[in-house]
């Protein structure tokens, strides 16, 4: 019952962080989880299944809303369903000591990429069309490597994906996020097969975490709902990254048996770096939406008059009972 309430809040954690910034569910719940004493294949592997059906309802959602475009789909999804296939059978096959530094590392990457682009991201300048301008020969590679990456390491495909497809500004916002997500049923499903192949009877030691990643998710769905337009996506994005690369960093800090001073060098950098750009972030949002709220001026400098305040001069004249000034009519 303790491992299922630790399994349930990891889910809700990673689906609070999903479900504000549109990625990242598996990076942050198989951190949780190898934190929590899971071997590396065995969190991507629970991850993974876990998200067949979340992923499963978030493409239905995004079809009835039209946000996909079934050509990015399939230009995206086959090939990152062979790459998480390969990465499944690849981290499955490799023993969890060997494992546990290729997942860190994959992740403190990914949690490094999270930090730079949500706290200095440039703002990005987005065609309307709902038609992808990709070609396949762009997709295809970008598939291959994301699926590898999302399934050796846990989780990316968000990161990986959508953000470079939303960097180009070459397709429509809401089609690439529909679609990457649509996508992300296939990759999760090969990513699936390749654990139960690579696993055998192992990957049902994992119904307990996958029970739990699932109840979690159901609970902070709306939880995440709510927060998404409370909480700036900038300064979210930036406080996870940077605490992927604190956790990650542990990790491989353990592995390679590092300790004493330059451990604890390292996570005071990491600590004031992450939490210098998570202030930066937050700032640079304040200044965002501060700039939002300044009235227009005119080619004066000076703000337009609104309607109220031009009808004062005359309301104060005809209550002192002088007659306002007229313009001639000539």
């Amino acid at each position: 019952m303790i491992k299922l309430l630790v399994f349930t809040l990891v889910g809700i954690g990673a689906q609070i962080v999903d479900g504000t910034l549109g990625m990242a569910f598996g990076v942050t719940a198989t951190t949780l989880l190898v934190l929590s004493g899971t071997g590396a294949a065995h969190a991507s592997a629970a991850v993974h299944f876990a998200e067949v059906a979340t992923t499963l309802a978030s493409g239905a959602s995004h079809w009835k809303f039209g946000n996909i475009d079934w050509k990015m789909v399939l230009r995206l999804g086959v090939p990152g369903g062979i790459g998480a296939f390969l990465g499944a059978t690849v981290l499955s096959r490799i023993s969890t000591e060997s494992a546990a530094p290729v997942t860190a590392g994959i992740l403190l990457a990914i949690g490094v990429f999270l930090v730079i682009r949500f706290s200095s991201r440039p703002p990005v300048e987005f065609v309307t069309s709902e038609k992808t301008a990709h070609s396949a020969k762009f997709l295809t590679p970008l598939g291959l490597f994301g699926g590898f990456i999302d399934a050796s390491g846990g989780g990316g495909w968000g990161p990986v994906t959508t953000s470079t497809l939303l960097t180009t500004g070459r397709s429509a916002p809401r089609t690439v996020i529909g679609s990457v997500s649509a996508s992300e049923f296939i990759v999760s499903a090969s990513a699936s097969v390749g654990f139960l192949l690579g696993l055998g009877s192992d990957f049902f030691d994992n119904l307990l975490i996958i029970a739990g990643l699932a109840l979690g998710g159901v609970i902070a769905a709306p939880i995440a709902a709510w927060l998404v337009s409370r909480i700036t996506p900038g300064v979210l994005g930036t406080g996870v990254g940077g605490l992927l690369v604190l956790t990650n960093a542990r990790t491989l800090f353990k592995y390679f048996d590092i300790e004493g001073a330059p451990r604890t060098i390292a996570y005071v950098l990491i600590a004031v770096v992450a939490v210098g750009l998570t202030l930066y972030a937050w700032n640079k949002a304040r200044i965002a939406k501060a700039a939002e709220t300044v009235p227009a001026v005119d080619a004066d400098g000076a703000a337009p008059a609104t309607g109220t305040e031009s009808a004062v001069p005359e309301v104060a004249a005809e209550e002192s009972g002088i007659a306002p000034e007229s313009t001639p009519v000539r």
